[in-house]
């Protein structure tokens, strides 16, 4: 809701500098340059900065696919990042994953020989106790 909130923001912000600008004044180049720099500066502080805010503290929405081949295990927020924990049954490793603002300077950890498939009841995988 935030988020469409925000959008709807940024919108009346265009709109009404092109109606003060443009038709109060009658100075239409002006009018959409300076929406056209509104819009990007929107957009630009929308996808860098408040995206994962709007998602974390207000309950806003984002999409996050997990990678071909791997295995969704768990996610987790530290400070306004998130990181996703996926799985790698071909290569057996555990990757963690940072979603940062504007996916700029993404973290990346990766755990070798990690099994985290585990049949219940024994601590050493078996071979074959991997779900489908």
């Amino acid at each position: 809701m935030i988020t469409y909130l925000y959008w709807l923001l940024v919108g009346t912000v265009v709109i009404l500098a092109l109606f003060g600008i443009g038709v109060r004044m009658g100075k239409w180049k002006p009018a959409t340059i300076v929406a056209l720099i509104l819009l990007i500066a929107g957009t630009i502080l929308y996808y860098f900065w408040l995206q994962q805010v709007f998602v974390k503290h207000y309950g806003g929405r984002m999409s996050i696919s997990v990678p071909e081949g791997q295995h969704h295990i768990a996610a987790t927020w530290k400070e306004d990042n998130l990181w996703i924990e996926n799985y790698d049954p071909e290569t057996n490793q555990c990757i963690f994953s940072e979603y940062s603002r504007g996916n700029l300077l993404e973290g990346r950890v990766i755990i070798k020989n990690c099994s985290p498939l585990m049949p219940s009841g024994t601590g050493k995988p078996s071979p074959g106790a991997m779900a489908p």
